[in-house]
């Protein structure tokens, strides 16, 4: 694969989009929580809980560590999957960058196993998790701008225009 996503960035809501795949960044019970994940599984409905309920059941009954990802079904959602990934939390006494990486690294990867050629993402542990946004951002569209994929178009939702435009500077700085 030498083929890379075409990045752009929106603002709204996450829950809205038409996509393949929806990004949920989730906690690792895969059982929704606060934020994005509460709003995706909500969204989503009883077939999308079901099937993080069957995860734990089987394949995943630790849950689903950090920087790893998993599809389920998207339910009532606009999109065929939804890639559940669980970011890291923020610490300023360990550099989990790498963790950040893998999740969005690992999402590109299930959605090329499912043959999605659209994907949304949230900006993973920029909220709850307590990653600096700039950070974040840097990180999110390097990893997802630089990874080889056959995802054809790869759309950040952001929540408003503050962090849209941290997104955008990020963007604009990649692209030299």
């Amino acid at each position: 694969m030498s083929n890379h996503a075409s990045v752009t960035l929106v603002i709204g809501d996450i829950t809205e989009q038409r996509a393949d795949a929806i990004v949920n960044a989730t906690n690792s019970s895969l059982q929704g929580g606060g934020g994005v994940d509460g709003a995706i599984h909500r969204a989503g409905g009883p077939a999308l809980q079901q099937a993080c309920r069957r995860l734990r059941a089987t394949s995943l009954p630790d849950g689903l560590p950090p920087g790893q990802a998993v599809a389920t079904t998207a339910g009532r959602l606009d999109a065929q999957w939804v890639i559940h990934t669980v970011g890291p939390l923020w610490t300023p006494t360990e550099d989990r960058t790498h963790l950040l990486m893998s999740s969005y690294r690992e999402c590109l990867r299930v959605a090329d196993e499912l043959a999605v050629s659209t994907i949304v993402f949230p900006a993973v542990s920029a909220g709850a998790y307590g990653w600096p946004v700039r950070d974040a951002a840097r990180i999110a569209i390097t990893t997802v701008s630089t990874t080889p994929t056959q995802v054809a178009e790869a759309t950040f939702v952001l929540r408003d225009e503050p962090m849209f435009r941290v997104f955008e500077e990020a963007l604009i700085e990649l692209r030299g």
